[in-house]
């Protein structure tokens, strides 16, 4: 018998047996091992659903609350005229909620040097360094000022101040907006007055043009002394130059900044 037909019968042996089953009524197929339908079969255990995570305690939700703009430059004010002293300034600085530059900032970064020297130079905002270290031009560009101020016989240990416009440091190390520069402008005026600098330097355009209430850019502002209004009747000599992070940028810059800074001696010297 060949393979095909041993195949083609026992296909309808099958046939057979399915009419069968049907003729007997049989209308459900059959397990292949028997049951024993008196023990009762195991109940389905569905695997849990995840759970959402808890959300976490008010408390630890909870953020600082920032001022609303409207009252922020009010606060500043009134923080800055109550410190009497510069330690009480940084604290009154550090208590200030008014802008979102603190909630970015690792560091408060208050100043640096002699507040006692009568020369107190002013930047514009710390940089990733300055942050990091809580201390103002300390990163490639404040090197770069020391050497310079080096050259002409001048040391951050001994005979300067060195401070900032903006205590927090803008993210990205973008340019601080005119909103934010004016918000921080009474802790900054309020930190000229308790230092009592006799000559003041502008390190670069926005604390030059911030200071002096100017429009001008910087290669025009710089080069020259001007008066910087403390407070009605106070006003300091100001000389404004370039900063030393436009000067890495741009080399040929230096020779201005060098006038600038020989300009700087002869006044300290009385020769100017």
């Amino acid at each position: 018998m060949t393979g095909a037909r041993m195949e083609a019968e026992t296909q309808d042996a099958l046939i057979a047996a399915l009419r069968l089953q049907l003729d007997w009524g049989v209308d459900e197929a059959l397990e292949a091992e028997p049951q024993d339908r008196a023990v009762r079969a195991p109940e389905r255990v569905e695997a849990p659903a995840a759970r959402a995570p808890s959300p976490a305690p008010a408390a630890l939700r909870a953020q600082p609350q920032l001022l609303p703009a409207s009252v922020a430059g009010t606060r500043a004010q009134a923080l800055a005229a109550g410190a009497d002293s510069l330690p009480a300034l940084r604290e009154a600085m550090a208590q200030f909620e008014g802008s979102p530059l603190k909630e970015t900032a690792m560091n408060l970064v208050f100043a640096d040097g002699v507040a006692e020297s009568g020369l107190m130079f002013i930047g514009e905002a710390p940089g990733a360094d300055e942050d990091r270290l809580g201390r103002p031009f300390v990163g490639v560009s404040g090197q770069l000022l020391d050497r310079m101020l080096a050259s002409v016989g001048l040391s951050r240990e001994r005979d300067f101040y060195i401070t900032n416009i903006l205590p927090f440091r803008p993210p990205g190390n973008r340019t601080p907006t005119d909103a934010e520069i004016a918000l921080f402008l009474p802790f900054i005026l309020r930190h000229i007055e308790l230092a009592r600098p006799r000559l003041l330097v502008l390190l670069g355009g926005v604390s030059a043009k911030a200071l002096l209430r100017s429009r001008e850019g910087i290669t025009r502002l710089r080069g020259r002394w001007h008066q910087v209004t403390i407070n009605e009747g106070q006003a300091l000599p100001a000389l404004a130059t370039l900063h030393p992070a436009y000067l890495l940028r741009t080399p040929s810059a230096k020779r201005e900044a060098w006038n600038d800074l020989l300009m700087l001696r002869r006044r300290i010297d009385g020769t100017d």
